[in-house]
C-alpha cells in the first residue's frame, strides 16, 4: 500500500510518469523502505495506463464484493415471548440500583483551591 501511496503523491505533485526512484525517494523522506520487487511490479502494471480509468476499474470491482450486513441475528431465547421482556426489566432495575460515586465537593477537593 504504501508503494501505491507514494506513486500517487508523485502523481498529485504533478509527476506524470514517477519512476522507481521517485518513490524510493517519497518513502526515504518519512523513514519508510521502499521494496525494489513491489516498486517495478507497481510502474510495471501502471505503465502506459490513465491512473483515474485505474482507480474507476476499482471501483466497480469493489461495487460487486459483498460488505456483509445482509445476514439476520440469531438471537437465544429460553422458548418463551416474556423472557426477554422480562430480562431488559432486570437490567433496567441493575442500572438503577448501581451506587452513585462521591462527588468532589463530598471530598473537600476543588479545582481552584
Amino acid at each position: 500500500m504504501k508503494v501505491v501511496a507514494a506513486y500517487l503523491l508523485a502523481l498529485l505533485g504533478g509527476n506524470a510518469s514517477p519512476s522507481a526512484k521517485d518513490i524510493e525517494s517519497i518513502l526515504g523522506s518519512v523513514g519508510a523502505e521502499a521494496d525494489a520487487d513491489r516498486v517495478s511490479l507497481l510502474l510495471k502494471e501502471l505503465e502506459g495506463k490513465d491512473i483515474l480509468e485505474v482507480i474507476a476499474a476499482g471501483k466497480e470491482k469493489f461495487a460487486s464484493v459483498p460488505s456483509g450486513g445482509g445476514g439476520g441475528v440469531v438471537v437465544a431465547s429460553g422458548g418463551g415471548g416474556a423472557a426477554p421482556a422480562a430480562a431488559a426489566e432486570e437490567k433496567k432495575e441493575e442500572a438503577k440500583e448501581e451506587p452513585k460515586e462521591e462527588s468532589d465537593d463530598d471530598m473537600g477537593f476543588s479545582l481552584f483551591d
